[in-house]
């Protein structure tokens, strides 16, 4: 896949690929927009600790694929 507005692949990043098994991994959004986002349509697991409930998105990798973009925004837009 090219890189364009909708999908970047970073090659050159120290980290990459930060997750395996994706045959295209988008760096887009390294930095996932949903993190803080509760209802998430990725796949988070919570743990609680100090009494605090923590989301981890380690093994989540719904905004690393590429054909998850259009979702990606449209989550944001609500």
């Amino acid at each position: 896949m090219e890189d364009s507005y909708r999908f970047f692949a970073n090659r050159a990043c120290k980290y990459y690929p930060c997750h395996e098994g994706l045959a295209e991994l988008n760096c887009l959004f390294c930095y996932c927009p949903l993190h803080d986002r509760t209802d998430c349509p990725g796949n988070p697991h919570y743990f609680e600790k100090d009494g605090k409930r923590i989301k981890d998105c380690t093994n989540c990798v719904f905004p690393h694929r590429p054909e998850n973009y259009e979702a990606v925004m449209e989550f944001l837009k609500k």
